[in-house]
């Protein structure tokens, strides 16, 4: 994608610079970080249109690194990293990342996630509109706190409204049950994960059958999100 720029944050300085050299060549901006504390100053200054992002960094850790970026940007990012067990891959989307590629790896693959991420993530800034989401036979106003289903107004408690808002709002990214407790119930909430199961159900009960373009999607093992799929036209 001509013009787009990508951020490395690794230590492994090989790495770095064939990851830069290749997407450069395909068009890419590339700037490169070698640890965490230089990785988030990088971020703050270039301004960058996905990061790549290592787990384990010198001086500030991949964890810390994606936490902190995630408190001030929702910008497109993929944890690259030689651990491929289940448990850093779960941390990983529950830090906020968009997907996940475990080294060695090879080039094209890489290459199609970035695309993928970065379609996904143009596709999510066309469909937020202040504070009205809009998708495929779905209006989700928040001002209004209104759920339009195929044009026509659908009564909705609040809390599943909420629920329902919040995943929209951050479409295609993976939330645990605790993480939507925290969100949408609150910290001092003093039920259990079981709440957002019953409230998931009852809204994939009243968007049943509503469009072909998106789903409200368990990721088992992990929790919830709500998926908007890319167009079949797309590259």
């Amino acid at each position: 994608m001509l013009g787009t720029k990508m951020l490395i944050i690794d230590d492994d300085v090989n790495i770095c610079e064939l990851i830069k050299v290749y997407f450069q060549n395909e068009g890419y901006e590339v700037a490169i970080a070698n640890d965490g504390v230089a990785g988030i100053s990088m971020f703050k200054s270039y301004d960058p249109d996905i990061v790549l992002l290592d787990l384990m960094l010198p001086k500030k850790d991949g964890t810390d690194v994606c936490r902190e970026i995630r408190a001030i940007s929702n910008k497109p990012m993929i944890m690259i990293t030689a651990k491929g067990g289940v448990f850093d891959k779960v941390l990983g989307l529950e830090l906020g990342a968009d997907d996940f590629v475990v080294k060695p790896f090879d080039m094209k693959e890489l290459l199609a996630r970035v695309k993928a991420v970065l379609r996904r993530y143009s596709t999510m800034e066309t469909h937020v509109d202040k504070d009205t989401l809009r998708f495929d036979n779905l209006e989700i106003s928040l001002s209004n706190h209104e759920l339009k289903i195929k044009g026509e107004s659908i009564d909705i408690p609040n809390k599943e409204f909420m629920l329902l808002y919040f995943l929209a709002k951050n479409f295609n990214r993976v939330f645990t049950r605790d993480q939507l407790l925290n969100k949408v119930w609150s910290f001092d909430y003093l039920g259990d994960s079981r709440t957002v199961d019953v409230h998931i159900k009852r809204l994939r009960e009243k968007l049943n059958g509503v469009s072909n373009k998106w789903e409200l999607r368990t990721i088992w093992g992990v929790g919830y999100k709500f998926e908007v799929f890319p167009q079949a036209n797309e590259q």
